[in-house]
């Protein structure tokens, strides 16, 4: 029975397993400041893979809030909070 010998992977370079899967290089990652969990867009253009890094749920939910905050400004006035809570009292 003949051995198989493993090839050495060339520095940067992954492969495709049976799975379709990739291992992809730490430093890769770690210049990307990747972590487990972290969302990773892919994408193809002219023959090539494109992995974009995705803000995650929370980090999107923060950005829709400093978007919105402050917003509604001037359109209560002034007081109208404080007397709303009065009423809960």
């Amino acid at each position: 029975m003949a051995t198989r010998t493993k090839l050495k992977r060339r520095r940067g370079y992954t492969r495709l397993s049976g799975k379709r899967q990739i291992t992809l290089p730490v430093a890769a990652v770690e210049a990307m400041g990747l972590g487990p969990g972290d969302e990773i867009r892919v994408d193809t253009v002219g023959g090539q893979i494109i992995l974009t890094r995705e803000e995650g749920l929370a980090e999107r939910r923060r950005r829709a809030i400093q978007l919105a905050a402050g917003t509604l400004t001037g359109l209560y006035e002034p007081g109208y909070l404080d007397h709303l809570r009065d009423e809960w009292r």
